[in-house]
């Protein structure tokens, strides 16, 4: 089960970032060399990406992957507990 929590989460710290660099999904597509709708999908928390593609986007936006995964800068509340495992219904 992909935990739908953390994808959104994840996709609102790219948009975060995006937006303090001010550049258009299109602008940050030509950066990372990923398609838009991609960069799209994944603000929207549709996309589960790859470690590979989060140091693109670290790279991109000048900050280690451990910063890139800081949650709690877009949700103070942000919390482990709220991650999903396949094993808990």
């Amino acid at each position: 089960m992909i935990n739908k929590f953390l994808l959104n989460e994840f996709g609102g710290r790219i948009k975060q970032l995006r937006l303090q660099k001010n550049i258009s999904q299109e602008k940050l597509s030509f950066l990372t060399g990923f398609h838009r709708t991609y960069i799209g999908m994944i603000e929207r928390g549709e996309r589960n990406i790859s470690l590979s593609n989060m140091a693109v986007f670290a790279k991109v936006f000048e900050i280690n992957i451990s910063e890139l995964l800081d949650l709690k800068t877009i949700n103070p509340n942000h919390n482990y507990k709220n991650y999903e495992i396949k094993s808990e219904k």
